[in-house]
């Protein structure tokens, strides 16, 4: 359960920190006073909604199980918002994503906002139908997790032949444009290294021409090589480093001539074409390299195109034994589901008639396989459209789920959260609206707002939130108080004896 609630300057509210017991709690006070922005700053502590305080810390007391989702189990459990530069969840000081805390936060609490009807959706009846089955039957959500899991890898399946099939039909495009690709690369037949071996011929070709004017006058050197060691004996000096030198410039004249030599035989024209076309593919590919990459990938693709029929062939066979298996643990499910469906519309039709609410019938019909089977669920109140009921007639419906999806989906307990789930309703069926709540009590710790004062006599706790100025605030009321505010919520603003009197028997009957 929330033991402790800390916020600080959340909208209206500067600063409240609240400590709740188990069962029943209940808001109450004037409209506007800020009853749903409190819930709402409890809410946002969870990852449900837009956190807006500057800090909101939570303390449950209750084991969560939150090893499974990588962080400590302590006692109690600590779940904390803070706003500086950044918002900023956290669990047990562990920093946690918003979407992470929700995920944890499901695992034990239940939220039912004024515009909610999520509830009847078919995935969630589906879901709360496979909970009955499994109070039933104990292997039965091992059923829908091991169909869920057949039924994922089946679609895997299905996605890969439809882009099989798809890639068939353009086959011989596919098949045409990586032979081209392939070929161009071919034409050219790069090797790795050779563009800059035809630069380096290039820049040779460039500078020939004076390289040869060049040797031709410093070749004049070699022919008074006699005249230098005849000045060097006569002045008895070593004519060795001469010597060197002489030798080691006739070879560099030697290598270069070899150069110029094999220059004059390239082909000028065969040379700047092949650098333009090795500058076009690096141009496309980013280098050589890239280019040779390439054209082994749209080999190993041209291998794929020319194998696709196998493939597609393989895939067919395959998705056949899938679809076969899947398609009979669906009806495997289905039949289960047939078997306890009337089971789902006792418990529900149950919760309504504490309610005043007329029965509803359970209907489940063939659909289209999906990853909850092939089933459709769907509900009925006589023939009356749920989209033209009364808003106590609907908050009631909705109870009713709620009530039986805690007993069926969340039977660890846990925390609910209701937004004026009695707004709307007479005052008997206020009164059953809050007896069905303290049903639930039992087993859960439940928050609501309320305007009505069968609803407030019922609470394990009750809360007064009031706004002064433009600042809520919020305290805990007993005794004498509460009657007062029972009394306010029955006759207004002006509370009379009869409304005293009539609070005060609320309270005495709640205490019986």
């Amino acid at each position: 359960m929330i033991e402790r609630l800390l916020l600080k300057n959340h909208l209206s509210f500067e600063a409240c920190e609240l400590e709740f017991q188990n069962g029943l709690i209940v808001f109450t006070g004037p409209s506007g006073a800020g009853k749903s922005v409190l819930m709402q700053g409890m809410l946002s502590v969870f990852g449900y909604g837009e956190a807006q305080a500057d800090v909101i810390e939570a303390t449950i007391t209750q084991k969560l199980g939150l090893e499974a989702f990588g962080f400590e189990e302590e006692s109690p459990n600590v779940f904390k918002f803070l706003k500086a530069k950044s918002a900023r969840y956290f669990i047990n000081a562990q920093s946690v994503s918003k979407k992470a805390l929700s995920d944890i936060s499901r695992t034990f609490l239940s939220s039912l906002g004024v515009k909610d009807s999520s509830e009847f959706d078919t995935k969630r009846l589906i879901e709360l139908l496979d909970g009955v089955c499994a109070s039933h039957e104990a292997t039965h959500l091992q059923n829908v997790a091991h169909f869920q899991t057949l039924f994922q890898e089946y679609v895997t399946l299905k996605n890969e032949l439809e882009s099989v099939e798809a890639e068939e039909k353009k086959i011989e495009d596919l098949k045409e444009f990586a032979r081209f690709e392939i070929a161009k690369i071919d034409e050219v037949s790069p090797k790795v290294g050779e563009d800059e071996e035809l630069l380096s011929f290039k820049k040779s070709l460039s500078k020939k021409e004076k390289i040869e004017q060049a040797m031709q006058k410093a070749s004049e050197i070699f022919a008074l090589e006699s005249s230098v060691y005849e000045a060097l004996h006569l002045m008895e000096a070593d004519a060795a480093f001469f010597d060197a030198c002489i030798n080691e410039l006739r070879l560099i004249f030697e290598k270069q001539s070899d150069t110029l030599e094999a220059l004059e035989e390239i082909d000028v024209e065969n040379l700047l074409d092949r650098i333009e076309k090795i500058s076009q593919l690096k141009k496309r590919y980013g280098s050589i390299e890239g280019a040779l990459e390439h054209r082994t990938k749209r080999q190993e693709e041209l291998a794929r195109y020319e194998n696709i029929a196998f493939e597609k062939s393989r895939l067919e066979k395959a998705l056949a034994k899938y679809e076969s298996d899947v398609t009979a643990l669906a009806q495997v499910l289905s039949q289960k589901r047939r078997l306890h469906v009337s089971a789902l519309q006792e418990h529900l039709n149950a919760y309504l008639s504490q309610l005043y609410m007329p029965p509803l019938s359970v209907n489940m019909q063939e659909g289209t396989l999906s990853e909850y089977g092939c089933d459709v669920v769907q509900i009925a109140l006589g023939k009356v459209d749920l989209k033209k009921i009364s808003s106590g007639e609907y908050n009631r419906l909705r109870l009713a789920f709620l009530a039986v999806q805690n007993t069926f989906l969340l039977s660890g307990g846990g925390v609910l959260i209701l937004d004026e789930i009695d707004a709307n309703l007479s005052g008997k069926e206020s009164m059953s609206v809050a007896n069905v709540l303290k049903q639930l009590c039992t087993r859960y710790q439940i928050f609501a707002i309320s305007h009505q004062p069968q609803l407030s006599s019922r609470a394990d706790q009750h809360f007064l939130v009031a706004k002064q100025g433009s600042t809520s605030s919020v305290r805990e009321l007993q005794g004498e108080e509460r009657m007062e505010e029972l009394a306010r919520m029955v006759s207004g603003e002006h509370v009379t004896d009869e409304a005293k009197q009539f609070a005060k028997t609320l309270l005495e009957s709640a205490k019986s």
